[in-house]
């Protein structure tokens, strides 16, 4: 990225136009610093001791020069929700993990991003700024360089991301909108299975989920859901808590032959974009197997 010196950062430091004017973190600077040519003043590499004067241009390494070897692509075209030259926000189908773990090394929705800017002849590094369970689809945004990742994280870490998931519960819940806060831990016996708790408990994470009401049907409800805290299957947790377990998840409720999976997705994103901070708002509409479900139980009430 190239930034002009304004006049009234004449003078300064490189360090000062880094940190003050364009809020790079400190171990995004400490990798420039390694990089050949990663901070450059007038197309000279300097230190961040160098004086500016206006009208130089700082130019800063932070796109990616090559793909890891490791991330093999995965010949899979992706439904692109949203996409600028900062971040790129994939619509993830169910069943496709997020990022490679034990047992899913070349079937991910990094794999599947690499095999799309391997064709674009772009190198490409996976950041994802949010996860989604394997069986949850949407939205999940990936930056596209150092620079947007710090940002986004940063806006992650602030709670200024917000997230609103679509789910089917099984059960019919009586208020038309409500809060969940319940705290949430990991079961002892388990890596994987949490479990509601009080919040002196060993282990205790604060969770905090709003929802509000869709419509019902025959002991299903159908939900918008915004979840204020990221633990892992809050939604999932909480909606079983509730006693209504989302739709599928054979985890904290039971399967159903309505759909092979929970009937969670994850549908609406809004942030302050990367660069200047203008909201962002992006839409994701339901997978085919969800929208069965949904028009099976409750007839059309969205125009998917």
């Amino acid at each position: 990225m190239d930034y002009i010196i304004p006049a009234e950062m004449d003078g300064r430091s490189v360090l000062d136009i880094i940190r003050a004017e364009l809020g790079i973190s400190h171990s995004t600077l400490k990798a420039l610093k390694f990089i050949d040519g990663g901070i450059a003043l007038n197309g000279e590499t300097v230190t961040v001791r160098r004086t500016v004067k206006t009208g130089d241009i700082l130019s800063l390494a932070v796109e990616d020069k090559e793909t890891p070897e490791k991330l093999a692509p995965y010949a899979v075209e992706l439904d692109i929700a949203y996409e600028d030259s900062e971040l790129v926000i994939p619509n993830k189908p169910p069943f496709m993990p997020t990022h490679q773990s034990h047992g899913h090394f070349d079937d991910t929705l990094a794999n599947a991003l690499a095999y799309k800017y391997e064709k674009e002849g772009t190198p490409f590094v996976f950041r994802p700024i949010n996860r989604l369970d394997r069986n949850t689809s949407g939205l999940v945004i990936v930056a596209k360089n150092r620079l947007s990742a710090s940002a986004l994280s940063e806006s992650m870490r602030r709670r200024e991301i917000r997230k609103s998931y679509i789910a089917i519960l099984k059960g019919e819940l009586p208020d038309d909108k409500g809060t969940i806060d319940v705290c949430i831990r990991r079961a002892k016996e388990s890596i994987i299975f949490r479990e509601v708790c009080s919040p002196d408990a060993e282990g205790a994470d604060t969770a905090l989920t709003e929802y509000e009401v869709i419509c019902r049907a025959c002991g299903y409800t159908l939900v918008r859901a915004e979840p204020h805290t990221g633990r892992t299957h809050q939604l999932r947790v909480h909606f079983a808590h509730l006693g209504a377990p989302i739709l599928g998840d054979s985890l904290y409720g039971e399967e159903s032959s309505l759909i092979a999976r929970h009937a969670l997705h994850a549908a609406t994103l809004t942030f302050p974009h990367p660069t200047d901070r203008t909201p962002l708002t992006v839409n994701a509409p339901l997978p085919k197997d969800m929208a069965k479900a949904v028009r099976e139980l409750f007839g059309d009430v969205f125009q998917n």
